[in-house]
């Protein structure tokens, strides 16, 4: 029998995401952002998911091949750019759009051959300090594209937030990407060009960022980065649930120690369940005991370590569950920030760790 741990992936939660982001920022063209494979819930599946998307943002050329190979033909923005010559012929074969945000960038393009001119995205670094020009930099490098044959007269101008998930309101709340906002308009001021400024967070928080294109990746897929809150409190559907089974049911005495390192100890004659998860499909190690799971749809805990195949779950509030009963670890009815929060991470970095091991279902 096949290993039960599955990953089900909502294509109509995506569709309704999609539908939320152009409902938040009517005037904007929007980006879906599919780079990590779609967030963990597979490439291909969810640029058909989100066909309705403006253009669609990718990490790595191969990403657009498959794309292409897919039979998608929106537009295709490469994120983090080109990094070799040999990388222009590419864009052009595949109709790839690339962000360009360095100078050897610009001598690459300089020197390429004839061809379809190529769509860039000139990157302002405004504050993040990753990828992007600095703001002394971005009239030169903007009249350097203008000028260049490879190069596409429409040249869009963006930037990425470093803290947009901080809203305006609160204490400090909201200086960073304000005075981000404010370098970039300074700095792009007076220059052609359709503007992009807006990530998931600013998309949900920062309606005066939503400029001509918001690129949104997680609230797409129905994760907030908020902290403190879930998709769902922005309208947003999860569209992965990550389930198991319960493989054993075990009677343990009181004071009996559970798992790898006896962290737990029975306070009571106890069922014990055993769900078929572990770090090997992506589920977080380093989860305390008591993170929650939903046991036939109704709350339960882990108890003890999670291990690489297994996790032992306390059924003591579901004492007549059986091998074969469900388990969600996480999905509608429970939020994947809720186990990121207890793993001390986000919920883009769990959903982007789901193993091949795990079965993917389309619903």
């Amino acid at each position: 029998m096949a290993r039960p741990t599955s990953a089900t992936i909502h294509t109509d939660a995506l569709r309704h995401n999609l539908s939320r982001v152009r409902a938040l920022a009517p005037r904007s063209r929007v980006m879906a952002v599919v780079k990590a494979d779609g967030y963990g819930h597979g490439l291909e599946r969810v640029a058909r998911a989100l066909q309705g998307a403006d253009a669609f943002g990718v990490a790595a050329l191969s990403d657009a091949e498959r794309l292409r190979a897919a039979g998608l033909s929106q537009p295709i923005v490469l994120l983090s750019g080109f990094n070799e010559a040999d990388d222009i012929p590419q864009l052009r074969r595949l109709n790839v759009e690339t962000v360009v945000h360095h100078a050897t960038q610009l001598a690459m393009l300089e020197q390429a051959v004839d061809g379809d001119p190529i769509r860039c995205w000139l990157k302002v670094d405004s504050g993040m300090h990753r990828l992007g020009f600095a703001p002394e930099a971005v009239r030169e490098a903007h009249a350097r594209l203008r000028a260049m044959p490879a190069v596409a007269d429409d040249i869009v101008l963006m930037n990425h937030f470093a803290s947009s998930d901080e809203f305006e309101g609160k204490a400090g709340g909201g200086a960073q990407t304000r005075a981000q906002m404010q370098v970039f308009a300074d700095a792009t001021a007076g220059l052609a060009g359709a503007r992009s400024l807006a990530n998931s967070a600013a998309v949900l928080g920062w309606a005066d960022a939503h400029a001509d294109w918001v690129r949104p990746g997680g609230a797409l897929y129905g994760i907030s980065v908020v902290d403190g809150t879930t998709g769902a409190d922005f309208g947003l559907r999860p569209a992965m649930t990550l389930g198991t089974r319960l493989i054993a049911v075990n009677r343990v005495r009181k004071g009996e120690r559970i798992g790898y390192s006896a962290t737990w100890t029975c306070p009571e004659d106890m069922p014990v369940g055993v769900a078929a998860i572990g770090y090997g499909d992506g589920y977080p190690r380093h989860v305390p005991t008591g993170t929650p799971v939903l046991l036939n749809g109704k709350p339960t805990a882990i108890v003890g370590r999670v291990s690489m195949d297994l996790m032992t779950l306390d059924l003591r509030g579901q004492p007549d569950a059986q091998p074969g009963d469900p388990v969600q670890l996480w999905g509608e009815g429970l939020p994947v920030e809720t186990i990121a929060a207890a793993a001390g991470t986000i919920g883009y970095e769990l959903v982007c760790s789901i193993t091949r091991r795990v079965r993917f279902v389309e619903a």
